[in-house]
């Protein structure tokens, strides 16, 4: 497919070629036209899969600073082209002076919270419409508790406070979660979230799906010129890609949750797909990781409504929106980051 959103032309058709004809950005397949974008109207070109550039139009991009991403098939950050003047050394500078502001920092983290429980009730409400439970009346008490929290966030003005109301808001969530857990619950049962390592399947899927959505929004953060390491609502670490945890946040309720559960309710991830290692911890083996990402690469094709573009995406794409509001709130553009929410 090929979308225009904001100002990045996205183009994920395998085998196309990007040309510059009369300013005008052309999309072609074996000498077909596919698209015809004219060029003023384009900040950047990101590009999934294999696809080329004509040397003219890699030139002019450079020349005007335009930046050319490419990303794999899977959505994995290959190569960014740019000029010798570029934005994004003061778009960094703006990304680390604002981790020095306590005020900006906050009301980011706040932001990437609010739309975590958003998006956290929903999945919630949408079980308690759909399929109701014998534990129904704990669901309900979950709603009514992390509705509580969201509110409690206007009134969060520090960050400590903000990663407070979190953690309680995530805890209360994940009590629940278990009850989504429809078909194989006796081997899908899952008491509250465990990590480093996971203790039963349920959490070891979650942990997997949500590796590979971190890598997912490494990708659009080195496409957009942000440092992933730089992050607002996880404390910096060596190593840690703090700004990619930061913005999926919200997408973990909203994807990843979502997903971990339709495979187990689906049953196309069974017990068979898990080994047990020594002092606890369960892992998904090679046959459970390579169904987990086959059928992760196609949920990421669906289409979902973004709030903001107010048009129907791909899951796919959303990382990458969501990285280019939050470079536009850095430099300036907008006041403040609109997270990424569900209805």
């Amino acid at each position: 497919m090929i979308y225009q959103l904001l100002n990045t032309l996205y183009v994920t058709v395998d085998g196309t070629y990007l040309r510059l004809n009369n300013e005008a950005v052309e999309v072609t397949q074996e000498g077909t036209l596919l698209k015809r974008v004219p060029l003023h109207h384009l900040g950047a070109i990101v590009m999934l899969g294999n696809i080329s550039v004509s040397p003219p139009l890699m030139e002019r991009c450079a020349q005007e600073g335009r930046s050319l991403v490419w990303l794999d098939e899977s959505g994995r950050f290959r190569a960014r082209v740019e000029g010798p003047v570029s934005g994004n050394v003061l778009l960094r500078r703006s990304q680390h002076k604002t981790h020095d502001d306590p005020h900006a920092t906050c009301n980011l983290a706040r932001s990437f919270v609010q739309g975590k429980l958003h998006n956290q009730l929903q999945v919630l409400q949408r079980a308690l419409r759909e399929h109701p439970t014998p534990e129904t009346t704990q669901l309900q008490t979950a709603v009514t508790q992390i509705r509580t929290h969201l509110q409690a966030l206007e009134h969060a003005h520090d960050l400590d406070t903000v990663r407070g109301v979190e953690g309680y808001a995530s805890k209360i969530y994940f009590d629940a979660l278990d009850a989504l857990i429809t078909a194989q619950r006796e081997s899908f049962r899952m008491l509250g979230r465990t990590r480093r390592p996971p203790r039963d399947r349920f959490n070891a899927l979650l942990s997997f799906v949500y590796s590979l959505l971190t890598v997912d929004y490494v990708s659009a953060l080195e496409g957009v010129g942000l440092d992933p390491q730089v992050g607002y609502l996880h404390a910096l670490r060596p190593g840690r890609p703090a700004l990619a945890l930061d913005l999926m946040e919200e997408l973990r309720p909203a994807l990843a949750d979502r997903f971990a559960l339709s495979l187990v309710n689906l049953q196309q991830i069974n017990p068979s797909h898990f080994e047990e290692r020594p002092g606890g911890a369960v892992l998904l083996n090679d046959t459970g990781r390579r169904e987990v990402i086959v059928a992760y690469q196609k949920r990421k094709q669906e289409q979902v409504y973004h709030p903001v573009l107010q048009t129907r995406i791909p899951w796919g794409l959303v990382p990458h929106i969501q990285a280019r509001l939050l470079a536009r709130v850095l430099r300036g553009d907008i006041l403040e980051y609109p997270p990424f929410t569900i209805r």
